[in-house]
Parts: C-alpha cells; structure tokens; sequence
C-alpha cells in the first residue's frame, strides 16, 4: 500500500480529485463463471460459439400469454380452478388480441435494459401460439387467426433481439399427454388416450417446427414434469441444438441442459453464495400471484425486484422478468409502470453488471456483493443497509474516487482504525454518510475506482494461503 495515503486514511476521510472512470474492456472468453469454494474462485469456462450471446445480455423479458389471459386470474387457470377441459377449451374461440403490436413488447423491453425476449409458445394448457400442423388447438384456428410467434419473431429478427422460445412439457389438451393428477397435471378426462411415445412424437414434431421455421432461436425454456422413461432422451436437445446451434436450453428437459432456473424466491439454499457453481438464469414475475395476466394483481414492490435482479446479476447469472399481456395483447399498465421504474434504475447502474466478474471473495462483509473490472469495483447494497456506513474489511486501501452509480453523486470514504476493529488492531476501508434513508426504495451500487486492485487480491491470496497451512 503507498505510505502517504496510508497515513492520510488513518486520520480521516480521504479527499480525492474527481478523475475521470475508468472504461477497461473485458472480452467474453475472459469473463469466469466464479463458483466459490473455501475464498478460491474455480473457473467455469464460456461455451466459445454462439450461446455466447448469454453472457452478454444478461438482462431479459419473460411472457406469460395464452387463452388464459382472456379470464385474467392464472395462468394456470384450468388446474387451479378445477375447469374440465371440454369448458375451457371454449376459449379457443374468443381468442381475438386485437391490440397486440410486437414492436411495442420491444419498444417496452429496450426501455427497460432488457436485451432478450422469452415467449410461451405453449403453457400447460396445450394452447399454441403458432401455426403448428399437429393440433388444431392454435392461434390460427380462432377469430384472430394469426401466428403470434411469426409476428414476434419478425420483429425480433428485425431489431437484433434473441428470442427464446418456452414450452411446457406437460399438456393438459393433447389427448396422449398421460394425465393422471399428479403435479400440475389434470385428472383423467374425457376423450384421454395416454400413450407417451405418441405424445413424445408429436411434441418432437413441435420442437422441429419451432426450431426450423421462424429463423434464429437463441433461447430453449422447457417446463414441468419429465416422465421417468423419457427424461434421458438426449436426442431431443440434440435436434434443437443441431437445429439452433446458438441456442443455449434450460436444465427443465430432457437432460441437463446449459443452465439452472431458480423461480420467484422459492430458492434460497445460495442466498448467501457469492457465485453459483454453473451457468444460471433466475426467473420472477412483476406480480406475486400470477405469471399470465391478472386482472387484480397483487404486485411486488420495486424494491423487492431491484434486490433479487441485484442478487443475481452480480453473481453473474441471467435475470428474467416477466410480465403476462392481457387477453387483448396489451402489457398492463401497472406493470408497465413497474417496468419503468425498475427500468431506470438498471439503467443506471448497468455498468456494475456489464463485463464484471463476481468478486464478493473480496471483502467479509456478507451484507454486500461485489463485481469487479479491472482496477474498478462496484459495491452492491443488495439487503436491506443496517446504518449509513459500509465497511469493506479486510481492504485497507482507498480508492482514488467513489460515486453513487445510481446518481453520480460523490461518496464519502475512510481507511481509518474504528473501535470496533480493536481485535484486529487494523484501519479498514469504510464508505461513509451514504444516502441509505433517502433512498431506501431502491438498490444503491457504489462505484469505487482504484489505482490498481492488485494488492487487494494478493493480500486475500496470502490470507487464504495462511488458512491451508493451518489447516494442513
């Protein structure tokens, strides 16, 4: 550490000139997946071919649309209501969303520093939203009798967004799909004629269409149950991957796939992980209740979203947020609202998530995460602060600069010897009178700028060093 700012840092707090950030590009193939184990980060390498758009655009939107809408209370309507098929599937013919303009899902998503797109081609109810030749039951065969997908993915295609695609496994309309009441399952209906290896045939036959006839896919979102003969059918995530090749796929099918999908909150086994040991993509919905649209929603705070959004991205994993258009194609105007305002924030700060890696290993402070390019870290706040002041031991060096990412305002630092430190007898780095009260609303990053990080990573290295001889 330079001896004058040492001695300057235990008198007080640090007065620094304002220097301009510093803009160092990290490339993909540099960028880790970090899982922590006992301090050491493990790489995980990036795939190197086109699923590489992954680690790129790692904040996207999640669609929840479908007949289900129409009746706007699930989108799991017809499980959860108890409603027999030959009812619901009288929606069929109301189907009519008059008002859906693809560009104006995008114009929404690009707003709020969203880079990707996720549709439900089709949820449990077996409703598609494409023109596929092997069920009836499509958009095309109902008063709109247009293909929603082709739409949207002609307006992805013309704006260079990726587009993934979602598909439920189970299906409670396919007179093949083997219901039998377990989870997320009808009962046996009317008209049932269980056979698995019919319905694995007709849902590969779907699979082929999506995959081959509306252009670049980049995305695969398998969903529900796996039956236990067919879970280690591999061919069929090798005809997607063969079919779209930049296409990464969820670990929901029919074998691992190339990521893992914490949902909502239900997941907290690694809330105090500093990074996850394979590649994931996190998934929430702006509304507590329901995924599909809901017509008295009950919506998460913005707080509450900015925090799991943080959580996620700064451990490097992907974060889908979704939103469930109505019946007549129109996202609602609560969670546009809600879009907008968590949209400004991560427009923000989407700096500290852009070409970082994970770096919480850092600092033993648990309350914070940290991510890191080059010689410049960003503090995030992701629980909820305990007083006005963030300390960051064991570091012991100031930075040359310290702004509020979300306002650009100038943030007070110290490297200075408080009493509760006695036991290490040691001045740590401190960031002080931070504006926690009046933004407690939102998510506060701190940018801190240094000379060079070096010596912090080193002095974690030896004290980890220290820690395997004792051990030995």
């Amino acid at each position: 550490m330079n001896r004058r700012l040492f001695l300057q840092a235990v008198g007080g707090a640090v007065t620094v000139a304002s220097l301009p950030p510093v803009r160092g590009r990290v490339m993909a193939a540099e960028i880790p997946n970090l899982a922590v184990a006992s301090g050491r980060p493990k790489l995980i390498p990036r795939f190197a071919d086109g699923r590489d758009w992954f680690f790129q655009k790692r904040f996207g939107m999640f669609i929840h649309w479908g007949l289900y809408s129409i009746l706007g209370w699930h989108e799991q309507h017809q499980w959860r209501a108890r409603v027999p098929r030959e009812e619901y599937v009288k929606l069929q013919q109301r189907w009519n969303p008059v008002k859906f303009n693809p560009d104006e899902w995008l114009d929404q998503m690009e707003k709020a520093g969203m880079k990707y797109v996720c549709l439900t081609t089709k949820h449990h109810d077996g409703f598609c939203l494409w023109d596929t030749k092997q069920t009836k039951y499509n958009t095309m065969n109902t008063p709109y009798s247009k293909d929603v997908l082709r739409m949207l993915s002609d307006a992805c295609h013309r704006r260079g967004v990726p587009l993934c695609l979602y598909y439920s496994i189970v299906d409670w309309n396919q007179p093949n799909y083997p219901n039998q009441g377990r989870h997320h399952e009808l009962q046996p209906q009317p008209g049932d004629q269980p056979d698995m290896g019919k319905y694995m045939e007709f849902l590969k036959e779907q699979v082929r269409e999506l995959c081959t006839n509306y252009g670049e896919i980049s995305g695969f979102w398998w969903d529900m149950n796996v039956d236990k003969e067919t879970h280690l059918d591999r061919s069929i995530n090798d005809m997607i991957r063969k079919l779209q090749p930049k296409a990464v796929i969820n670990n929901r099918g029919f074998d691992e796939g190339d990521f893992g999908t914490p949902e909502r909150d239900y997941e907290n086994g690694g809330e105090d992980a500093m990074c996850f040991a394979r590649l994931t993509e996190a998934c929430q919905s702006v509304g507590t209740e329901s995924w599909g649209y809901k017509s008295d929603e009950d919506y998460y705070t913005d707080r509450h979203l900015m925090r799991s959004i943080d959580k996620y991205l700064s451990r490097d994993a992907n974060y889908l947020l979704n939103v469930g258009p109505t019946g007549e194609g129109v996202i609602p105007p609560v969670a546009v609202a809600i879009l907008n305002r968590v949209g400004a924030w991560y427009n923000a700060v989407k700096e500290s998530y852009e070409n970082v890696v994970p770096a919480t290993h850092l600092t033993d402070n648990r309350n914070i995460m940290i991510t890191r390019r080059d010689n410049t870290m960003y503090v995030h706040l992701h629980r909820d602060p305990t007083s006005e002041t963030v300390k960051l031991r064991p570091i012991d060096v100031a930075p040359r600069k310290a702004t509020i990412l979300n306002t650009g305002k100038p943030v007070e630092f110290a490297v200075t010897f408080a009493p509760t430190d006695h036991l290490d007898q040691k001045p740590f780095l401190r960031l002080r009178k931070l504006p926690v009260n009046e933004m407690a609303n939102t998510v506060l990053i701190v940018k801190l700028e240094f000379d060079d990080l070096t010596a912090i990573e080193n002095m974690h290295n030896k004290a980890l060093d220290k820690d395997d001889i004792r051990k030995r």
